[in-house]
Order: structure tokens, then C-alpha cells, then sequence
């Protein structure tokens, strides 16, 4: 999209943005106390990330219900449990993109079942591995690194979460 907008000194400016539809991230928490991750190939930066398990939303899709969806066709996990943390916005500036953030436990495997082109790699990590690797700069992407600021202040106790049956 682009708009012309009005400035507080009365001129005129550009201002360029994408229209997104909504997401979801899932911090999906296994029995041993690891995380579930992925790494994934993104085209635009032309390398693979590691990043929690998360999707856009479809049209009119409840976030709950995409978290849910979103898990089980990437890793092949259902939760028990789940607990919404809140929203989070990556790309103030050029985005209206809002990423609903929800936190998984009481895992049970099952079979991915991922959609036509996807390709990623399951694995699951420690609190500790992950902070390392923010500290070092391996993991650099925004929702992951929100949602490990949420996950550390959970398992800190500092923060809770409003747990509910999936």
C-alpha cells in the first residue's frame, strides 16, 4: 500500500506499507523442558533460521485454532495445554502485521503434515542453548527472540500464564 499523509508541520509525505494478514508463534515446551524449534530456508535473506513453529493466519481464522493447526502440520505435536501471551508487532514502520503469541505444553508427537513447498527441520533446544545463541547472534529473528524474552521470564517465574485445556 501506499498513502499520503499530512504531517504535524502541515506537509505531505509517502508513506509505503504491507498489508498482512496475522500470524501465530507457538512456544511449544516438551516434557524434558526443551523447546520445539525449526529451522527453515528464508528466501529473502537468502539462509536458514531457526525459529519457533508459527504461521499466518487464514482468512477469518481464530488465532487459537491456527496455533493449534500451525503446530501440528509443522512438527507433528498436539498440546494439551495452551496459554495466549499476546500480540506482538515486528514491522512498526512498513507492516501491519500482528503475530499472536501462544505458549504449548502436555505435547503428544504425531505425523507433519506440511503444506505444499515447505521444508523444515525439527529439533528441539534448551532455554540455555537459545539464550546463547541470541547472545551470539544465531538467533536473530524478531518473533523468536520476543518469544524467548517471554519464555525466560516464564520459567523464571517472574512472568505466568493463564493455562488452558487445548
Amino acid at each position: 500500500m501506499r498513502d499520503q499523509v499530512r504531517l504535524p508541520d502541515g506537509a505531505v509525505a509517502t508513506r509505503e506499507y504491507v498489508l498482512h494478514p496475522g500470524a501465530v508463534v507457538v512456544v511449544a515446551q516438551l516434557p524434558d523442558g526443551h523447546y520445539v524449534l525449526e529451522r527453515q530456508w528464508r528466501h529473502p535473506l537468502a539462509r536458514a533460521f531457526t525459529e519457533f513453529p508459527a504461521g499466518k493466519l487464514n482468512a477469518g481464522e481464530v488465532p487459537l485454532l491456527c496455533a493449534q493447526r500451525e503446530l501440528q502440520e509443522e512438527t507433528g505435536y498436539r498440546a494439551r495445554q495452551w496459554a495466549y501471551a499476546g500480540p506482538v508487532h515486528l514491522a512498526i514502520a512498513y507492516s501491519t502485521e500482528v503475530i499472536h503469541v501462544f505458549f504449548a505444553r502436555q505435547l503428544e508427537a504425531g505425523e507433519r503434515r506440511l503444506d505444499e513447498g515447505e521444508f523444515l527441520d525439527v529439533f528441539s533446544a534448551s532455554l540455555d542453548q537459545m539464550l546463547d545463541w541470541a547472545r551470539l547472534g544465531q538467533l536473530s529473528d524478531a518473533k523468536t527472540l520476543f518469544c524467548l524474552l517471554w519464555a525466560q521470564n516464564v520459567s523464571s517465574g517472574a512472568w505466568s500464564l493463564d493455562w488452558q485445556p487445548a
